[in-house]
C-alpha cells in the first residue's frame, strides 16, 4: 500500500506539472522510488493512473459540504458552502494538485476523466442546488438554479486556478486567513444579492399585470436576450 500511494502522490505532481501526454511514467516512478512495473501491478497502466490521481489529489482537498446541516436556513447554508469551498485556499499542498490537474485536462483533454469528474462533484453540486432552491423557492433543476449554480461555483473556483502571486495582485492584498473570510464573505453577499433579484422579478413577472412582454420560454426568462 505504500508503493501504491507513492505512486499516487508522484502521479498527481508529474501530472499536474506536465499534464497527462507529457508525462512520462519513468519520471512519475522515479519520484515514487519504484520501478515502472509497479505501475502496471497496482494500476494497470498510465491510463488508469492518471484516473486514480485525479480521485487521490480531490480527496485531499476533504470537502465537507455534506455536514452542513439541512435546516439552517438557506443564506447560512450558502455561507457555510462558500466557505468550505474556499477553506483550503491558504493549503497549497492539499488543493493545489487537484486545480492544477482539472487545469491541464482543460488544455490537453485527454476523455479520461469526464464521467469522474461528474461523479466526484455530483454530490457536493446536489448540496448546492438544494440551496439554491430553497432560496427561490422552486425545484433544483429550475434553469434559474441551475444558471446561478455555474455562478456561484466560478466564483469560488477562479482563486484556485491562479497563482497566488497573481491572486495577491489582483487582490492588493496578501492571502491571509482574514482575506479569506473577506473572499467567503463578499462571494456569499454577491450571490445572495443576485440571487434575490432574480426572485423578485420573478415574483414581478408572476403577478397580475407584472409583465409588460411576453415571458421567455429559455433558460434566461425574465432577462433581456
Amino acid at each position: 500500500m505504500q508503493t501504491r500511494r507513492r505512486l499516487l502522490e508522484a502521479a498527481c505532481r508529474v501530472f499536474a506539472e506536465k499534464g497527462f501526454h507529457a508525462a512520462r511514467v519513468a519520471d512519475i516512478c522515479r519520484r515514487a522510488r519504484t520501478n515502472v512495473a509497479a505501475v502496471n501491478y497496482h494500476f494497470g497502466g498510465k491510463a488508469a493512473l492518471y484516473v486514480e490521481a485525479w480521485r487521490h489529489a480531490f480527496s485531499l482537498a476533504k470537502p465537507s459540504v455534506a455536514q452542513i446541516p439541512e435546516d439552517w436556513p438557506p443564506e447560512k447554508r450558502l455561507r457555510a458552502f462558500v466557505e468550505d469551498l474556499l477553506r483550503n485556499l491558504l493549503d497549497t499542498e492539499a488543493n493545489r494538485p487537484f486545480s492544477r490537474l482539472y487545469l491541464m485536462e482543460l488544455i490537453h483533454p485527454t476523455g479520461l476523466v469526464t464521467h469522474l469528474w461528474r461523479e466526484l462533484i455530483e454530490p457536493r453540486r446536489r448540496v448546492l442546488l438544494r440551496i439554491l432552491a430553497d432560496l427561490l423557492h422552486t425545484d433544483p433543476d429550475d434553469p434559474r438554479v441551475l444558471l446561478c449554480d455555474l455562478s456561484v461555483i466560478g466564483q469560488c473556483r477562479a482563486p484556485y486556478l491562479m497563482q497566488t502571486a497573481d491572486l495577491e495582485y489582483l487582490l492588493r492584498s496578501p492571502l491571509s486567513p482574514h482575506m479569506v473570510r473577506r473572499l467567503v464573505d463578499h462571494i456569499t453577499r454577491f450571490s445572495l444579492a443576485g440571487i434575490r433579484g432574480m426572485a423578485a422579478e420573478t415574483a414581478q413577472e408572476r403577478s397580475p399585470g407584472g409583465l409588460s412582454r411576453p415571458p421567455s420560454t429559455g433558460p434566461f426568462s425574465g432577462q433581456d436576450p
